[in-house]
């Protein structure tokens, strides 16, 4: 559904808001191996969200990728429209131009509802929320 970018965006920041609950600030390489990612691709979307404002970054040691505890919560929507821009929100199902309710597109009454759906509940979910339901695992409990 997203792009490359914006998933690995997604769960870039997801993972580190996860490590970041555990006290610890992971780097690229261990965010690119955890995603599944390539390092390259992962160092270059993160540099973008530093500069975005959307996670922050240390060097040396000590560093790593981390949330600053003292702003609001990210949603997703305010990401998706980082990377994707609002397309995905306004666009046509079938990719015309001028498609609303005066000029439908054969797929506008079925879409419709799926796009207001997405906005809705990329709008209510955060990085923060979605990190928070992350299942523990047996190397969270030793």
């Amino acid at each position: 559904m997203f792009n490359k970018e914006t998933e690995y965006a997604l769960r870039g920041l997801v993972y580190i808001q996860s490590q970041n609950l555990k006290g610890r600030r992971p780097g690229i390489a261990e965010i690119a191996r955890e995603i599944e990612a390539p390092p390259f691709f992962i160092a270059k979307i993160l540099q973008r969200l530093v500069r975005q404002g959307f996670v922050e970054s240390l060097k040396g040691k000590g560093g790593g990728f981390f949330f600053d505890p003292e702003k609001p919560d990210v949603p997703l929507k305010d990401l998706i429209m980082a990377t994707e821009g609002s397309r995905l929100f306004t666009g046509c199902g079938f990719g015309l131009k001028h498609c609303d309710e005066n000029n439908p597109c054969p797929l506008h009454e079925q879409y419709a509802p799926i796009r207001d759906a997405l906005n809705k509940l990329v709008s209510e979910e955060s990085i923060q929320s979605l990190a928070k339901n992350i299942p523990a695992t047996k190397d969270d409990q030793n």
